[in-house]
């Protein structure tokens, strides 16, 4: 089946999202090795992701961890540091199918404030036909019901969609609603899949 448009996941396939390397790096790597094991950081970040106001959800969590506390509010005072930087080559495709006039979307588990902080600081997050972020939904990826909203929105058959996401259980759940998909590993496996469903030419998505 041909794919109609075209859907990002954002984190690790437009920008990278990575706190444990921005942690070793402020506090080094057996600090954020005891911080990480002793709390779900990513469970914190999970709450955002659904909707949870940001700086509300990690003050608290700061004030619930004491002994860590320091640590966790740089979570929130240099959130930008662990989301960078952007994927360029990943940027460019997506800017390639526009000019193609090909439709693309985005379905990405991200903050409403958090969202807001990254389109200051990219401001291709605003180059998308749609974009479908998991914090104005109120559901995560995998969770079933985000795919479900995105089609009753999209305006394309499910087995239309193109999706990549770097998360095998993103993806599975993507396939199981009949979506078409990529796993993303880099960006240049994602160009020779668009060039593969005659999306893009090879030299636009070099």
């Amino acid at each position: 089946m041909s794919v109609n448009a075209v859907i990002f996941d954002i984190g690790n396939v437009l920008i990278e999202w990575n706190p444990e390397r921005y942690f070793d790096r402020a506090v080094g790597e057996a600090r954020r090795r005891e911080m990480f094991e002793a709390l779900d950081l990513h469970g914190m970040n999970d709450k955002v992701d659904m909707g949870q106001n940001f700086t509300d959800t990690v003050t608290a969590f700061a004030e619930e961890n004491p002994a860590f506390a320091e640590e966790i509010m740089l979570w929130h005072d240099n959130w930008i540091e662990m989301a960078s930087p952007a994927i360029d080559h990943s940027v460019r495709l997506l800017r390639a199918l526009r000019r193609r006039k090909v439709p693309v979307f985005a379905l990405s588990n991200f903050g409403v404030q958090t969202f807001e902080i990254g389109e200051l600081h990219y401001p291709f997050l605003e180059e998308f036909d749609k974009r479908f972020i998991s914090g104005h939904m109120g559901v995560i990826k995998p969770d079933p019901r985000i795919y479900e909203m995105v089609e009753e929105d999209a305006g394309f058959a499910p087995g239309t969609l193109l999706f990549t996401d770097d998360r095998p259980d993103n993806i599975a759940a993507a396939r199981a609603r009949d979506w078409q998909v990529h796993l993303f590993d880099g960006p240049a496996g994602l160009a020779a899949r668009l060039v593969e469903e005659r999306l893009l030419t090879e030299g636009e998505a070099a």
